[in-house]
C-alpha cells in the first residue's frame, strides 16, 4: 500500500513548529533525529548539531506530518516555496524505482535513490513542473 505524507522543511525552526503540532494534534513523535545522530555529524557546525534531521508525528488515518531543518552552514537555503515535499512510500524497492524514475523525468534529481543510513531506500527530485518529491521504501524487519 503506498501512503503519502506532508513533508515540510523549517529554517531552524522544526522542533518549536512541531511542538506546537503536537499540542494541537495531540499523540507522540514516531521518529526524531538530529543532525548529530548522523554518521557525518563531525561535518555539522557544533550550532547546529541538536538541529533535526528528521521528525515525523501521526495525525491520524495512516498519515505523518513529517519535517526537518533547512541547514544553511552545509550549503542547504530555505526560501518560500522549498519548504514542502510530498513523500510517498511505497511497498517495493521496484516500486520505489517505477515511482522515482516515472515522476523525475525531465525533472532535477536531488538525490538519486540509495541505501540510506536510517535502513530506508530512499530518493529526491523536483518534478519537472518544480513540485518536490521523496520516495521511500522501509524493508521489513
Amino acid at each position: 500500500m503506498t501512503t503519502i505524507n506532508p513533508y515540510l522543511n523549517f529554517p531552524g525552526t522544526t522542533e518549536e513548529a512541531f511542538k506546537l503540532y503536537k499540542s494541537v494534534f495531540g499523540g507522540e513523535f514516531s521518529s526524531v533525529q538530529r543532525m548529530k545522530d548522523t554518521p557525518e555529524a563531525d561535518k555539522v557546525p557544533p550550532a547546529d548539531r541538536d538541529k533535526i534531521m528528521h521528525i515525523a508525528l501521526p495525525i491520524g488515518n495512516g498519515i505523518r506530518l513529517m519535517a526537518s531543518d533547512t541547514m544553511e552552514s552545509m550549503g542547504h537555503k530555505y526560501t518560500a516555496g522549498n519548504n514542502f515535499y510530498i513523500s510517498i512510500n511505497v511497498d517495493s524497492k521496484q516500486e520505489a524505482d517505477r515511482v522515482f524514475n516515472g515522476l523525475s523525468k525531465g525533472g532535477k534529481v536531488e538525490l538519486p535513490m540509495q541505501k540510506m543510513f536510517w535502513g530506508e531506500y530512499f530518493g529526491m527530485f523536483a518534478d519537472r513542473f518544480g513540485v518536490q518529491w521523496m520516495v521511500s521504501f522501509a524493508e521489513k524487519s
